[in-house]
């Protein structure tokens, strides 16, 4: 069986749309080929409406979501037309994520499938996150699957994006959640430099560490939750922001950077895991790889480009592909949902 599928992913720290074309087939297991791929930043307008979504009354965020999900087909489209690619199965876009609170059993991602369908033409998967919240589950995190059936060489796969999050066997079973934001809260202390992220660390590299506000960081109770667990911009709006009114700007990038190190060797430490692949935008975050490693003995995996930046659009691609085949495409081991589902509506 081969399937040729197009994943959307837009993360929490807004830097663009990740677009990827890959090639999947099974045999006796999975295997993949990115044949394409790309991020398109936002223009400001667009990253400004995203940003400010979750303060929309219900019609403006009804509007939005109509809107984004034509911005979205506009853009496969221009991909599309770019690169000319013979086959395409089918579009999977996870959307945007302007509000996440499982515990409520609400999850939502803007950008309208139906509206992506319209504007390609081609059968479009969306919605992948509110099904796992309604059977109990944090909705959260979903990669794990991919991780399980496409890179399997691993003992752990862990991202860092907007939030920090990893996927590891235990006991035979794929479990998975958030560990600590990263650029969420880094990409907004670089911007009084006039910068949008801390570009290699060289920001945080300058500063010293607050010991006091990290100590109430590496404190925080989220820390000592049992999995399964996930975050939201809501968490760090009540929790982290607070915490830095009264400290120099750059030593809250240093210590920021050094809690986010702390939290996620502790993780890697407590597993005993021994290799581990690490993608997301803060792989290119040198001194945060650093402090990571001077912390930790497992041996960090950062793999080419391409998967670095795109693995997660990919993954989606691929639970696109396990809907349309009525596949398990949740691990309720990874989520905390009552079951294993094959969850996406399809337009």
């Amino acid at each position: 069986m081969i399937f040729h599928a197009i994943g959307l992913m837009s993360g929490t720290s807004l830097d663009g749309l990740d677009i990827c074309l890959a090639r999947f087939e099974k045999q006796t297991a999975w295997s993949f080929e990115i044949l394409e791929a790309q991020t398109l930043p936002y223009p400001e307008e667009w990253e400004e409406k995203l940003r400010n979504s979750m303060h929309l009354s219900a019609e403006e965020l009804l509007a939005l979501h109509s809107e984004y999900g034509f911005y979205l087909g506009k853009s496969v489209k221009s991909f599309i037309e770019k690169y000319q690619p013979e086959h395409i199965g089918l579009i999977a876009s996870h959307g945007h994520t302007v509000f996440h609170q499982p515990h409520k059993k609400f999850t939502l991602q803007i950008g309208d499938g139906r509206a992506i369908k319209l504007e390609t033409q081609l059968p479009v998967i969306y919605d992948f996150r509110s099904q796992d919240v309604l059977m109990d589950g944090n909705g959260a995190p979903l990669v794990p699957i991919g991780d399980e059936l496409l890179f399997l060489q691993y003992d752990a796969c862990l991202n860092l994006g907007g939030f920090s999050n990893i996927s590891l066997k235990v006991n035979h079973q794929r479990i998975a959640f958030d560990i600590a934001p990263v650029n969420i809260i880094l990409n907004a202390l670089a911007q009084p430099f006039n910068k949008n992220f801390d570009e290699n660390g060289d920001l945080a590299r300058q500063g010293k560490i607050n010991q006091p506000l990290l100590d109430k960081l590496n404190a925080l109770p989220f820390y000592q939750q049992a999995h399964p667990k996930s975050l939201g911009i809501e968490w760090c709006n009540d929790c982290i922001f607070p915490l830095f009114q009264e400290t120099d700007t750059l030593d809250l990038l240093t210590t920021f950077t050094e809690h986010a190190a702390v939290q996620i060797s502790k993780v890697l430490n407590e597993n005993r895991l021994k290799k581990v692949l690490f993608t997301g935008g803060g792989t290119y975050n040198a001194y945060l790889i650093e402090k990571i490693k001077a912390k930790t003995k497992a041996e960090i995996i950062i793999p080419d480009k391409d998967i670095i930046d795109f693995k997660e659009a990919l993954i989606f691609a691929f639970m696109g592909v396990l809907r349309l085949n009525n596949e398990i495409n949740v691990l309720s081991s990874a989520t905390g949902s009552s079951a294993d589902h094959c969850s996406g509506v399809i337009a």
